[in-house]
């Protein structure tokens, strides 16, 4: 099976190179196009734009960072919409419901087929193969995408309409982002008060709110460690959708409005480019931006 994919940061890289490793074809295209040469290695070509991609493959992946660059690559000069007819195009990058209806109608106008495809799991989850994926819109491209969807997934969801996968995913890393703060502000105040945040780790990990996120991030917050598995601005552009999707539908939201704020915070620290962990600084440090 030949795919296009269009984005190699920190999740598409990983992705890219899950798919050559289980015998796929892949060309590739990123922004910057001197992060394609490392997959070049793995056996991946190199499509010089977006359209060369799309042109080359019957089935196009794309994994970017945020609305504004999903709908750039397909709307732009020599983007997707340039040779798209007949063709697949399956966005599992993490957008907001308008923008994935938006990238849906013009494929489509162009007599091309769209899934969005936003996927929950971070770096080592996309390395390993085991991503849980969101999938919605043309039924038979989900059916399709199913042999790629298999290696670069532990579980695929497909949830119906075009928008059900973006709203589902924001709705997931709302209550993600919600659990980090509330998982920073409870490791500091274990510290705070004399206690070994170490054995708060081991407590957790026995109780009933035992979960992976704690177990995975919890080590390297104490040691002050923020390698990006999953950079804080992305986190934060999820909350501030999620909380829009929460504006559409008048649901009231304090508890994500209160981590969102502490996020943007996070990012007037400058620690936007580390793991969304990082926001375990805000807390430990409440006087660093003043």
């Amino acid at each position: 099976m030949e795919v296009g994919f269009l984005g190699l940061g920190i999740m598409g890289k990983a992705m890219a190179t899950n798919l050559l490793r289980h015998g796929f074809k892949v060309t590739v295209w990123n922004r910057t196009l001197s992060k394609c040469e490392e997959l070049v290695q793995h056996g991946a070509s190199i499509g010089e734009t977006p359209a060369t991609v799309v042109k080359k493959c019957k089935y196009t992946i794309a994994m970017l960072s945020d609305p504004s660059a999903a709908l750039s690559v397909v709307l732009d000069k020599d983007g997707v919409l340039d040779h798209i007819n007949g063709k697949g195009y399956i966005d599992m990058s993490t957008v907001d419901a308008d923008t994935s209806s938006k990238i849906s109608e013009a494929i489509k106008a162009k007599g091309g087929y769209f899934l969005e495809a936003p996927v929950s799991g971070s770096k080592k989850p996309a390395e390993d193969g085991q991503l849980v994926i969101l999938a919605a819109g043309d039924k038979a491209l989900y059916d399709e995408a199913l042999p790629a969807f298999d290696i670069l997934g532990k579980k695929s969801f497909f949830l119906g309409d075009v928008g059900n996968g973006a709203k589902m995913k924001l709705v997931v890393n709302m209550i993600m982002g919600s659990m980090m703060n509330a998982f920073s502000e409870g490791l500091t105040l274990a510290e705070r008060s004399g206690l070994d945040p170490a054995t708060l780790l081991d407590v957790l990990d026995l109780g009933a709110i035992s979960n992976g996120m704690f177990k995975l991030k919890g080590p390297t917050m104490l040691q002050n460690s923020y390698s990006p598995a999953f950079p804080l601005k992305h986190q934060q552009k999820d909350m501030r959708l999620a909380l829009a999707l929460g504006d559409e539908n008048a649901v009231s939201m304090p508890i994500a409005a209160a981590a969102n704020e502490a996020f943007k915070k996070a990012r007037s620290m400058g620690l936007g480019d580390l793991d969304f962990s990082a926001v375990h600084e805000t807390y430990k440090a409440p006087d660093r931006s003043s």
